[in-house]
């Protein structure tokens, strides 16, 4: 019986802990990573293909739907860490951490091989932070459930 009160108990803490900051600065950094893609897709879509590719209408419209993607991400990290909706904000950076995830697998499909560090090392601290919010592991269903 104490071995579960001591886990409720960790529940609990961590329930009413605060945000760590270095989870904020991951969140805040994200956001404005992805904003900042956002922007660059809309502005300048060049920025997105190879030097030799043509920039056409296809080009344009993807770029378009990436705009979008990466816009709704980024206000929703920052609006959930201004309300300080953790259990809302750890399910948030687990889904841009499988976007990015998703991401590197298409960067190396693609042979971009010098953006798939930084991608990765981007994903997983969304993850590491998305776990830190949370009382219980990733890999638990209680971490889905709860």
């Amino acid at each position: 019986m104490p071995e579960r009160t001591s886990h409720l108990t960790q529940i609990a803490d961590a329930i009413t802990a605060p945000i760590a900051l270095w989870v904020r600065i991951i969140a805040v950094f994200g956001a404005l990573l992805l904003a900042t893609g956002a922007v660059l897709a809309l502005v300048n879509p060049v920025m997105l293909v190879s030097p030799h590719d043509e920039i056409n209408g296809a080009v344009h419209i993807y770029a378009g739907y990436l705009a979008s993607r990466n816009l709704a991400l980024a206000m929703m990290l920052v609006a959930l860490l201004s309300l300080g909706a953790k259990r809302a904000l750890s399910n948030m950076m687990v889904l841009v951490a499988l976007v990015q995830l998703l991401d590197v697998c298409m960067d190396c499909h693609e042979r971009r091989w010098t953006l798939v560090p930084g991608v990765l090392i981007f994903g997983l601290l969304f993850l590491i932070g998305a776990a830190s919010l949370s009382a219980h592991p990733l890999w638990r269903s209680s971490f889905w459930t709860q």
